[in-house]
């Protein structure tokens, strides 16, 4: 079951991997100077998207309509195979909104179908054998992710970026077979308790603004959400001028795909040795405030050289260090955060900083941009700056306050 779900998660990510860089040149053929309107339109796509799938799940069990989430997700990449194709070699308006459509797909169909993955690991496995696993089933997904963006460096210019819409369908695919021999096995299985607090088989339950109200109510969890804006911001920045660097140093589509997929594999690559090496060493030595401290120390710096010399090398090597921070050793550490509130906040609040809050601070920082691009790289690079030191500090009170809750729950107390 554990090989099956590395395998399941692995194709999983390949499939979105082998296609975000094709996404990020799609930003670029839709206009640069049209990224704000692109976050606009993930983050209400996004909203649209939440409820619906919420009905699914509410009346559906997980292990029923799991399937169907990746066959309506194929579905869907095979008419945008079509949809370019026919449209190879005219240009014009109707491929600039196809390019911007897919943007706006890929955005969202990353965000559900790995939401869709872990629900369906807490369904089939233990808690005991959750705390054992998981780790490893994370590991095929840091390596599906570096696979997919390698995957799609080394074949984009002899196929084409619209047969990478191809290799994605069959890795889907792969992962829906993985889905049936997961289900055969949770099905033949005698202990059927999987250890969470509820019955998989039946609805949720709860309100749709429990998350919102839990985070307005929650000193601890309205700071994770600033130190998420302020995070996303810095991130925004990077990726719209990098786009822009891009489109001005290399020549067309497929170069811009290449490019992004190179940077993508660096990306994961660094991600997945912070994930097994760095994160227990960090955390074990300096404390959960202070290794999240780590992540703005280093944009500060990154930002300072761009601020000197704004060049695409700069901006590449920026991009690269902060997204393998993150996702290598911030977002595990972040994940801690939560280990020190209730239920209802660890689910609930947790799922509306990771969605709602992460697609709009998306919207409300690339109009931002937008607003001030008239300072220029450097200047922005300035402002960036500033808001980094305002998130150290945020991110020490943060770890000061999980201290604090955490020795609480150890003296049995109710935080």
């Amino acid at each position: 079951a554990v090989g099956w779900s590395f395998a399941y998660f692995f194709c999983l990510l390949s499939a979105y991997y082998t296609l975000r860089p094709m996404r990020e040149a799609m930003a670029i053929v839709g206009g640069t100077q049209n990224i704000p309107w692109l976050f606009t339109g993930t983050f209400v796509t996004t909203l649209l998207a939440t409820p619906v799938f919420g009905w699914v799940a509410s009346r559906f069990p997980r292990k029923t309509f799991l399937p169907w989430v990746y066959y309506f997700f194929i579905a869907n990449i095979l008419l945008f195979y079509v949809a370019f194709t026919l449209l190879e070699g005219n240009g014009g308006a109707p491929l600039t909104w196809l390019s911007r459509t897919f943007f706006v797909w890929l955005s969202v169909f990353n965000l559900f179908v790995v939401s869709v993955f872990w629900s369906f690991m807490a369904d089939i496995y233990s808690k005991e054998q959750s705390r054992r696993l998981f780790g490893v089933i994370s590991a095929g997904g840091s390596t599906g992710a570096i696979a997919g963006p390698w995957i799609t460096s080394q074949v984009v210019e002899s196929i084409g970026t619209r047969n990478l819409l191809l290799i994605s369908v069959v890795l889907l695919t792969l992962a829906v077979v993985c889905v049936f021999r997961l289900r055969q096995w949770a099905t033949q299985r005698h202990d059927t308790g999987n250890g969470t607090s509820f019955d998989s088989s039946k609805p949720i339950g709860g309100k749709a603004l429990d998350g919102i109200l839990l985070v307005l109510k929650s000193p601890y969890l309205g700071s994770i959400a600033a130190a998420l804006l302020i995070t996303n911001f810095l991130g925004v920045v990077i990726y719209m001028y990098m786009a822009e660097l891009v489109e001005a140093t290399f020549a067309d589509t497929d170069e811009h795909t290449k490019v992004f997929a190179y940077l993508d594999t660096a990306t994961n690559a660094l991600s997945f040795i912070g994930q097994l090496f760095l994160v227990r060493y960090a955390v074990g030595r300096l404390g959960v405030g202070a290794t999240l401290a780590i992540f703005p120390l280093v944009s500060i710096i990154g930002f300072a050289l761009l601020a000197l010399h704004p060049v695409f090398v700069i901006m590449a090597g920026l991009q690269v260090a902060r997204r393998s921070i993150g996702f290598g050793l911030t977002k595990p550490t972040s994940d801690m955060l939560y280990s020190v509130v209730s239920p209802d906040e660890r689910y609930k609040a947790k799922n509306f900083v990771e969605t709602a809050i992460y697609r709009g601070s998306d919207l409300v920082a690339s109009w931002t941009i937008r607003a001030i691009s008239w300072i220029g790289i450097s200047g922005v690079a300035v402002v960036c700056m500033t808001l980094a030191v305002g998130w150290i500090l945020l991110v020490l009170r943060i770890g000061r306050e999980y201290l604090r809750r955490d020795e609480a729950i150890n003296r049995g107390e109710t935080v």
